[in-house]
């Protein structure tokens, strides 16, 4: 995991638009993608050719859409081309790596010798390492992952060495800890659309208690207990 806020992003231009139906790319987080639609390969080696930037969006939930452009949530995660691998065919395989968070303010539909849709971004939320309620959630963080009930996750013993590395932005941790722990789409995108760093550490601290409950519920509750064809597991 690198430092995403090192990497400029020019939003006076536009950005070319890969939607996702049930993944939400946050800031900081690494995505393999294998590229293989002609317009999306169009895109790939469009983007290569200039900044390596492209917007992920999210397709938005519950709209019919015929035309394969299918309606767009307003907030997306700019990434970059960290990696490419061109295959002979013209196929694609990319590691893209969050940036920053953005804004869809005007979209512009596919044209005539541009295959994908584009759009004019702005940028969501001005990023304050220092908050308070960062360091909060850092110190409850090393202890739940360390000796509470979240060090059950898989991945608990790879970001408490993020969580302990003062040389990490407690903002990236917050990233890291987002996109390495929370899995639900719908909480993905809240935090993704939020601008406010404080309320993103809120999120977060609210919806890992609630799983550290849940968790240590489950290590307490006997066989007998559970409800009948029914277990933890």
């Amino acid at each position: 995991m690198s430092d995403g806020q090192s990497i400029s992003v020019n939003f006076s231009r536009e950005m070319p638009l890969f939607p996702l139906d049930a993944v939400v790319l946050l800031p900081q987080q690494v995505l393999p993608l294998h590229i293989f639609e002609p317009r999306y390969c169009q895109m790939i080696n469009r983007c290569l050719d200039g900044s390596g930037q492209l917007a992920v969006a999210v397709v938005r939930d519950g709209v019919a859409d015929l035309s394969g452009n299918p309606p767009l949530k307003p907030a997306v995660c700019v990434a970059q081309i960290v990696q490419h691998e061109s295959l002979p065919d013209g196929r694609y395989n990319i590691l893209l790596q969050g940036v920053c968070r953005a804004r869809i303010v005007r979209e512009e539909p596919p044209s005539q010798d541009r295959l994908y849709r584009c759009a004019l971004l702005e940028p969501i939320g001005e990023p304050n390492p220092e908050s308070e309620h960062l360091y909060g959630l850092r110190e409850w963080l090393e202890a739940e992952l360390s000796e509470g009930p979240l060090h059950h996750f898989a991945v608990a013993e790879h970001v408490v060495e993020y969580v302990r590395n003062e040389e990490v932005p407690n903002s990236a941790v917050l990233e890291l800890v987002s996109f390495a722990l929370l899995t639900d789409p719908a909480l993905r995108y809240r935090l993704l659309a939020e601008g406010d760093l404080d309320q993103r550490a809120f999120l977060v601290r609210s919806e890992l208690q609630e799983l550290a409950r849940l968790i240590s519920l489950a290590e307490h509750q006997r066989p007998e207990m559970w409800p009948k064809g029914c277990s933890w597991n």
